[in-house]
C-alpha cells in the first residue's frame, strides 16, 4: 500500500469508530481480515495513525478549532493534525500522500493546507490547554477524575495516554510456574519480562502474532492486564470451594479463578450475555478449565440468585463500569462515554453488587472490582453497599495481598486502587467484603 492509501484506510476507520460501529480494535482487526493484501508494515502504519488520533484527540481538535481557520474537527482533518503534530510528517510529504489518486485521499484545501503548514514544526502541548485537552480525556469528566486523582491528574492521564505492553498470566493449569511459561516463550523466539507485581504475569513489548504462538495456543498463557491478575488472585479461591464469577463477560478472570482452584471445585461463570458466555467457551477448553459451569442470567436479580443465595464461598463481582482505567488500551472508549452513562452504571452497579452479594454463605466473600478511576464506581459504591447491609463487614486488602500474593500492596487504605502511573497497569479497583458469621445460640 502507498502511505496514500494507508491514509485513506485509517479515515475510514476512523469514521466507523465516531459512527459507533464498535470498539476500535474490533473495526480496525475486521478490517485487517478483509484485506489481506495489507502486508506487517501496511497494518503498523494504519495503525499508528488511527491511535495517533485517539490518543491525542482532544489535542488535535483544539488545534483545528483554533488554527485551522474555520475547519471543523472531523476524521479527516484530525488525522491530517496528527500526521503533522504527532507523527511529524513534513507539510510536503502530506500533499504528496493526497493527491486524489486512485484509493488516495483528496488533495488538501486551501485551509488544510494552510492549517498543516502553520502547524508543522510546532509543539502538540501548549501552555494555553485546559487540562481536559492536555490530559485527552471529555470535559465532562474532569470534576470526577479530579477527585479521585488528584495532583495526580495529569501524570495518570499521560500514562493512559502512552499505551501499554501485551501482559499475560502462566496458566498454572497448564504450566508449572511463571518460569516455565516465560522459557517456553523464549523457545519460539518471544521475549518476555516478569511482571512487576503479579507473581503469574509475564509482559511482552513488541508486537507478536498471538494466534501463532505455540504456547499461547495450548493455553500455557492467557491475555490478562496485570491488574486483573492481581484482582482475581485477591479473591483467594481455594481448591474445592465454590465459587462465582458473576459478571465473567469474557472469562479472563474465570480462567484466573479456575486456575486458583486448581480445577477442583465448583466455578459458576454468570453473564446477562448468553453469547458472550457462549464466545469464552473456547478460552474455556483451551486453558484446560474444566470445572466451569456457565449460566445465562436474565438480569442482576435473577431468579437464579435466589435459589442458590449463601451457597457460595467466593463472589466475584467485576461490575459493568466507565472503563476509565483501560484508556491505555482503549483510548476510543473515553469519547464514547457521555454524562448520563456514569449516574447509568453507578445505579447499575449497586444493584449487581446487592443482589450477588446474596450468593454468599456466611463466612463467604464478595470481592467487588471495576477498572475505572471514579471514586462513584469504587469507594462510593462500598460505602453506601456496607451502610445498607449491616452482615458484611470490609476485610483490609493488607491482611489478604498477604495471604494470596506476600509481601505488602502496593498501595496504602484497606481497599485497593491501581493506576497506570503508578503501578504500570490498567486502572482497577478491589474491595474484598465478609458476610458475618452466624452467631452460635
Amino acid at each position: 500500500m502507498t502511505p496514500g492509501a494507508r491514509i485513506e484506510a485509517a479515515i475510514g476507520l476512523l469514521q466507523q469508530i465516531d459512527e459507533g460501529r464498535g470498539p476500535a480494535d474490533d473495526i480496525v482487526a475486521t478490517y485487517f481480515r478483509r484485506h489481506r493484501f495489507a502486508g506487517a508494515k501496511d497494518r503498523a502504519a494504519i495503525s499508528e495513525h488511527i491511535y495517533a488520533v485517539l490518543r491525542h484527540r482532544a489535542e488535535l481538535d483544539w488545534w483545528i478549532e483554533r488554527r485551522g481557520r474555520g475547519l471543523a474537527p472531523d476524521p479527516r482533518r484530525r488525522l491530517l493534525a496528527a500526521l503533522t503534530l504527532v507523527e511529524a510528517w513534513p507539510p510536503a510529504a502530506i500533499a504528496d500522500a493526497c493527491d486524489g489518486d486512485r484509493f488516495r485521499p483528496a488533495p488538501l484545501s486551501r485551509e488544510e493546507a494552510g492549517f498543516v503548514a502553520a502547524a508543522a514544526g510546532q509543539k502538540l502541548a501548549q501552555p494555553e490547554m485546559p487540562p481536559e485537552v492536555r490530559g485527552n480525556y471529555p470535559a465532562w469528566l474532569h470534576p470526577y477524575l479530579e477527585a479521585a486523582l488528584g495532583r495526580g491528574l495529569m501524570r495518570e492521564m499521560t500514562a493512559a495516554g502512552e499505551g501499554a505492553a501485551l501482559d499475560l498470566r502462566a496458566n498454572l493449569l497448564k504450566t508449572p510456574d511463571r518460569e516455565a511459561a516465560r522459557a517456553a516463550l523464549l523457545r519460539e523466539g518471544v521475549e518476555a519480562a516478569r511482571a512487576p507485581i503479579s507473581p503469574l504475569g509475564l509482559r511482552v513489548f513488541e508486537r507478536i502474532p498471538l494466534g501463532s504462538i505455540e504456547t499461547f495456543r495450548e493455553g500455557q498463557v492467557e491475555v490478562q492486564d496485570e491488574g486483573s491478575q492481581l484482582a482475581a488472585l485477591l479473591a483467594d479461591a481455594r481448591p474445592g470451594m465454590r465459587v462465582v464469577d458473576f459478571c465473567a463477560g469474557a472469562g479472563g478472570k474465570t480462567l484466573a479463578l479456575a486456575a486458583a482452584m486448581a480445577n477442583r471445585g465448583h466455578l459458576v461463570a454468570c453473564d446477562i450475555s448468553a453469547a458472550r458466555l457462549e464466545r469464552a467457551t473456547q478460552r474455556i477448553r483451551r486453558a484446560g478449565a474444566g470445572i466451569v459451569q456457565r449460566v445465562a442470567l436474565q438480569s442482576a436479580r435473577d431468579k437464579w440468585v435466589k435459589r442458590h443465595a449463601q451457597s457460595f464461598d467466593r463472589v466475584f463481582v467485576d461490575a459493568p463500569c466507565t472503563g476509565t482505567g483501560t484508556w491505555r488500551r482503549n483510548p476510543d472508549a473515553k469519547w464514547r462515554l457521555r454524562p448520563e452513562d456514569l449516574a447509568e452504571l453507578t445505579q447499575l452497579q449497586a444493584e449487581i453488587l446487592d443482589s450477588a452479594a446474596r450468593l454468599a454463605k456466611p463466612g463467604g466473600r464478595v470481592i467487588y472490582v471495576t477498572c475505572s478511576l471514579l471514586g462513584e464506581e469504587n469507594e462510593g459504591q462500598i460505602e453506601r453497599f456496607l451502610a445498607s447491609h449491616a452482615d458484611f463487614s470490609l476485610l483490609p486488602i493488607g491482611p489478604v495481598w498477604r495471604a494470596t500474593i506476600g509481601g505488602e500492596p502496593p498501595a496504602p487504605g484497606d481497599m485497593l486502587r491501581l493506576t497506570p502511573a503508578r503501578h504500570g497497569t490498567d486502572g482497577f479497583f478491589v474491595a474484598v467484603l465478609a458476610r458475618k458469621e452466624k452467631k452460635k445460640e
